[in-house]
């Protein structure tokens, strides 16, 4: 097995999709408290067990579907990489709505996850070659 360098411009889309996807990974799983301040949240002392949800779920799953997209680069996975910020996107969008979370941070998280979800999807579905 050997890794694949994107060749065209949607395989560059969707592996700096991945790319960025494991970059976040990596950040929640070994800095989760400086993670968690750019997210904006914050753990209390009596419950360190969050850190380790941090740690664990969430970077796990960058790390795992990102690593994932790109050793293998397959379209099932490119198409995964772009539903799970697609779907991220539109909580995002209902949490903007229902929770009034209609903040300039919010704003530019949506237009951050749509291109993450864009990149993988455009190329996977042959919009992009």
């Amino acid at each position: 097995m050997e890794f694949y360098w994107p060749a065209s411009q949607g395989e560059w889309m969707a592996w700096l999709s991945a790319a960025i996807t494991v970059a976040f990974g990596i950040i929640l799983f070994f800095a989760p408290r400086i993670a968690l301040k750019v997210l904006r949240l914050q753990t209390v002392p009596a419950h360190p067990e969050a850190l380790s949800a941090v740690r664990g779920p969430l970077a796990g799953f960058y790390l795992g579907l990102g690593l994932s997209a790109l050793i293998f680069s397959q379209p099932f996975l490119w198409i995964a990489l772009g539903v799970s910020w697609g779907i991220t996107l539109f909580g995002r969008l209902i949490s903007m709505m229902s929770d009034r979370g209609n903040t300039i941070y919010n704003w530019v998280m949506v237009i951050i996850e749509l291109a993450l979800a864009a990149g993988p999807l455009l190329f996977a579905f042959g919009f992009i070659a």
